[in-house]
């Protein structure tokens, strides 16, 4: 942890440096400029400036930079007022070239600028897209306390193809937690698919195993609609649960999914892996089986904690994958939010902040026998 509070400490640092570059150039060159005999000259330095500032400052901050550096490059001449220091043609040339390099400056902090309004007017759409295709659960569903999280690998992306979807329903509380093939809008589509497919399904099928089913069907019709690999190679892997109400227990299909963990009231924590492997959703043409859910106890008190590959694939700077069971073990938190705040919070320890690939959490908390005790 010393470690990367040190690197993070470092990045600091150098973001401070680079921010100060255009002023340090300019200081420099004129310490160059009275430093040296007159052949010599700063103009790389005072060209530099403006240049550099551009994609870090403001407009009016990089035109102040651009007049420091033609007034440093007539500084010299001016300061004295001698005939003989008047600028001559090779002086004339240099505040030309510093003035024509300013103009420049201001042009691609222009252009920068517009760069950044198109990418942030894409950024709020983005954003807009995904939380109406993968909405954020209420945090009370059926009796249940609940949390979510997205995360993507790259600031300020939002769009991937992680999914979950939580829902009440006449046969209890049903979820989906899964990962679609690929990035992009293809995959956006798959989740829309598959989450439009549960929705309707968690509803009306009597069986997890049904709901399962019409989520294989909705991708297998998906998929004639894709072009390229996509076509052959589109596949999901999902968990789908159910959470009968008031019998203690969670039913669970899992198709090529991480195996989901079970944290006690005490801190203990369990993979539910499923009896036999299956293949993920959207491979019916490779094998077929039916379907089965397994049962595993759900006590009071217990938290389920579904996730995407994007949490167990972690890696830290040796490689080392990040192991959720074993960092939860023994802990013990107030809440599915803050279980997950902690846990993302750790994640980001574990990589340095540099995950590669998406990750979506979803915890579920059954209420203690004793709810007035919840904070």
């Amino acid at each position: 942890m010393g470690q990367r509070a040190e690197r993070g400490g470092s990045g600091i640092l150098v973001r401070r440096f680079v921010r100060a570059l255009p002023a340090l150039l300019v200081v420099g060159g004129v310490v160059y400029d009275v430093a040296t005999p007159p052949p010599f000259t700063a103009v790389p330095f005072f060209v530099a400036a403006p240049l550099i500032a551009a994609p870090l400052y403001t407009a009016a901050a990089t035109l102040l930079v651009g007049l420091f550096a033609v007034l440093a490059v007539l500084a010299p001449h001016l300061v004295t007022a001698l005939p003989e220091d008047v600028p001559g043609a090779a002086g004339a040339t240099e505040v030309v070239t510093v003035a024509t390099v300013g103009g420049l400056a201001l042009l691609i902090n222009r252009l920068v600028r517009r760069s950044g309004e198109r990418l942030e007017a894409s950024r709020v759409i983005a954003e807009t897209a995904q939380r109406a295709v993968l909405p954020v659960p209420a945090e009370r569903i059926g009796g249940l306390r609940v949390a979510a999280r997205y995360e993507a690998a790259q600031a300020d992306a939002f769009i991937g193809g992680d999914l979950f979807a939580v829902q009440d329903t006449p046969h209890g509380v049903r979820l989906v937690v899964g990962d679609v093939r690929g990035k992009g809008m293809g995959a956006v589509e798959a989740v829309a698919v598959v989450i439009g497919a549960f929705r309707e399904a968690a509803e009306h099928e009597s069986s997890l195993e049904a709901v399962v089913q019409r989520l294989e069907r909705a991708l297998a019709r998906e998929g004639t609609r894709r072009d390229g690999l996509d076509a052959v190679e589109g596949f999901t892997t999902a968990v789908v649960a159910e959470i009968p109400r008031g019998n203690g227990l969670v039913r669970i299909v899992n198709r090529g999914h991480p195996e989901p963990l079970l944290l006690d009231a005490a801190g203990g924590v369990a993979a539910l892996a499923p009896p036999e492997a299956a293949l993920p959703l959207g491979m019916g043409d490779l094998g077929a089986w039916p379907d089965r859910a397994y049962e595993v106890p759900y006590p009071p008190g217990a938290t389920l904690l579904f996730y995407t590959d994007g949490l167990t694939e972690a890696r830290d700077a040796r490689g080392t994958f990040y192991d959720p069971a074993r960092w939860l073990e023994g802990r013990v938190f107030r809440g599915p939010a803050r279980l997950l705040d902690a846990l993302v919070a750790d994640v980001r320890r574990h990589t340095g902040g540099g995950a590669t690939d998406d990750m979506a959490l979803l915890a579920i908390t059954r209420p203690p026998r004793h709810p007035h005790h919840l904070p």
